[in-house]
Formats: structure tokens, C-alpha cells, sequence
């Protein structure tokens, strides 16, 4: 199995002095700051290769939003896997009553069966081992 992004961008921290804590951390306002530029920056690179069409432009942009976010994550003290594994619960519990999805608009829209995410029991459970 191959190792999950989040150790990969934690490689990238540690390795280039960058923010790392063990445990969720709230980040100085300069760093939040400059972690949201990075995002914004990222994000705005992914529409201008949408607009271009070309799939490979696409995926490199894409795949630099993630790599951004799970930096932020980090920077943050977040295990970002455990976070999207507790998403990933919650939004199959979208389905309607007969196993079904919900869709308007092109958005998966929640049933009356939604349980929200307990994003706040998994930063409790931290530190992530390294």
C-alpha cells in the first residue's frame, strides 16, 4: 500500500523546516495568512487550467490543492487523513431510505438519515504518530 499523502507533505515539512506540530495547534495569524494565499493561489491555478482544458495542466493543479491543503493541515496540526475519513463517513450516510442518492443541481444533497461529521472527536484524538 502506498504511504498516504499526508506523511508525504509531512516529509516535505520536517524535511524543509516547516510547521509540523504533534497536535492541533491554532497557527499565527501571519502563517494562517500566508497558508490561505497558498490555497488561493493553488485554487485559482486549478480554474485557469479548467479554462485551458487541458487534462494534464488539470491534474498537476489539482493535485498541487491537495498537497496545499494537507500542508495547511499540517501546519495546523491536523491529521487531514482521519478528518476525510470522518467526511467520508458522514457523507455516505446521505443516502435516502432505498440506498439512493439525493442530487440537485449537480450536488449530493443530504437525506433525512445525514449524521454530520465529529470532526472535533478526531482533533481530540491526536497527536498522529509520525
Amino acid at each position: 500500500m502506498s504511504e498516504s499523502p499526508w506523511r508525504k507533505v509531512r516529509e516535505f515539512h520536517e524535511v524543509f523546516g516547516l510547521s509540523h506540530p504533534d497536535r492541533p495547534t491554532p497557527l499565527e495569524p501571519e502563517l494562517a495568512e500566508a497558508r490561505q494565499r497558498i490555497l488561493d493561489e493553488e485554487v485559482r491555478e486549478v480554474a485557469e487550467a479548467a479554462q485551458g482544458g487541458n487534462l494534464v495542466e488539470i491534474a498537476h493543479e489539482l493535485a498541487d490543492v491537495v498537497y496545499a491543503a494537507y500542508g495547511t493541515a499540517i501546519s495546523y496540526g491536523i491529521d487531514l487523513d482521519a478528518v476525510i475519513t470522518e467526511i467520508h463517513r458522514a457523507n455516505m450516510t446521505k443516502l435516502d431510505r432505498n440506498g439512493r442518492p439525493i442530487e440537485r443541481n449537480g450536488k449530493v444533497q443530504k437525506s433525512d438519515l445525514y449524521k454530520p461529521p465529529d470532526v472535533a472527536s478526531v482533533l481530540e484524538r491526536s497527536p498522529r504518530p509520525s
